[in-house]
């Protein structure tokens, strides 16, 4: 039985899925959306989950979700860095992982693990395909602060925190010890992507 770790998980549900066509949160994988999946994974090593949604208004979540803390966005479609930072006020712990909710193998031993690196770090961001993986990364409570700086200046890439806190970049190499095929790295941006997805776990049709 694997361990709960000393952090919380956010996990941001608020976008658009606009290449998907169709709301990603409530796609369903194996009998359950995606997003009850992705927290179901989550509560094997982190206690508290806070989910970063749409207001009301916009809401896409019809669905019943597992005790969870839900904040909602003030306005919709704002983009992921101002979701992330409302997440990072909204956690209890110092600590917290952080992912999009379009990540069907999303394991949390990775999750668990990729927290563990962070170190005296701000933040620990993978990086997979030479590209930073800011949603499946781990991020110090006081980011939240950085977020907010970036967001009055403009900012509206969430990448760009990579740059404005201490953070430390692992290696792809260093993911692959943990996920050899790096399947908890997949997300799901268009059609495709879910049928891929859904291979891979054993449930395509």
């Amino acid at each position: 039985m694997s361990s709960i770790v000393a952090a919380s998980a956010i996990v941001l549900a608020g976008g658009r899925s606009s290449r998907m066509g169709r709301p990603k949160a409530a796609l369903d994988f194996g009998g359950v959306p995606i997003l009850t999946r992705i927290i179901s994974e989550l509560k094997r090593r982190f206690a508290e989950i806070v989910v970063v949604a749409a207001p009301e208004s916009e809401d896409s979540l019809q669905m019943d979700l597992p005790a969870i803390k839900i904040v909602r966005d003030e306005t919709a479609y704002q983009g992921p860095l101002d979701a992330l930072r409302r997440g990072l006020d909204a956690v209890s712990n110092e600590v917290a992982f952080a992912c999009s909710c379009d990540l069907p193998l999303l394991d949390s031993d990775v999750a668990a693990a990729i927290v563990a690196m962070l170190g005296d770090f701000d933040a620990a961001i993978p990086i997979v395909g030479k590209k930073l993986q800011p949603l499946h990364a781990a991020y110090r409570k006081r980011c939240a602060s950085a977020l907010a700086a970036l967001g009055i200046r403009g900012e509206s890439r969430l990448i760009a925190i990579a740059d404005a806190v201490n953070t430390m970049r692992i290696s792809e190499s260093d993911l692959l010890v943990l996920d050899p095929q790096l399947h908890s790295f997949l997300n799901l941006n268009a059609p495709d992507d879910y049928q891929r997805a859904l291979k891979i776990a054993g449930l395509a049709k």
